[in-house]
């Protein structure tokens, strides 16, 4: 293995998890997420002789993901089976229980690819406004407005799924 080789393979072991944590919280789907880190990867290992800059990785394969997930949604060749409409969550689980985690996620998954890209890299990866907007190539206000909506859309699937008590 050589020292490009090397180079890449620390960067892919350090931070291939975390990239696939982000992966999963745009589709939904922990094999999917698995197809997206990899081609976003890829993508970087065709590159990889050609970076200078090791600081702005995480950046670069961030945009990579984002983009090969919505360009993925756009093709529409991706269709989910709904086999029932009853929730997968018990809706009397106290608060804090890993069930409400289950419905959160469900949430996330309903909201439309370009909001639930925003929320994600927003409140997930911590973005800022500003690094979102340059990371999907648009204005501030649309990343205002497009987490604005996601999170109504949100809330309103939320309060859906809430026990009638709460």
């Amino acid at each position: 293995m050589n020292d490009r080789d090397t180079g890449f393979v620390e960067y892919f072991t350090a931070r291939s998890e975390a990239m696939r944590g982000t992966a999963y919280l745009l589709c939904g789907d922990w094999h999917r997420a698995e197809d997206l880190v990899q081609n976003a990867f890829t993508k970087l290992y065709l590159v990889w002789g050609r970076v200078s800059r090791h600081e702005v990785l995480d950046a670069y394969v961030r945009q990579v993901l984002v983009r090969l997930y919505l360009d993925e949604r756009r093709r529409g060749w991706w269709r989910r089976e709904r086999v029932t409409s009853r929730p997968l969550v018990d809706r009397s689980t106290p608060p804090d229980a890993p069930a409400n985690r289950l419905m959160v996620l469900q949430a996330l998954a309903a909201v439309p690819p370009r909001q639930r890209a925003v929320l994600v890299l927003r409140y997930w990866e911590d973005l800022s406004i500003e690094e979102t907007a340059a990371l999907l190539h648009c204005s501030a206000g649309t990343v205002k407005s497009q987490a604005a909506r996601g999170l109504d859309s949100m809330r309103t699937l939320l309060m859906a799924s809430a026990p009638l008590g709460e």
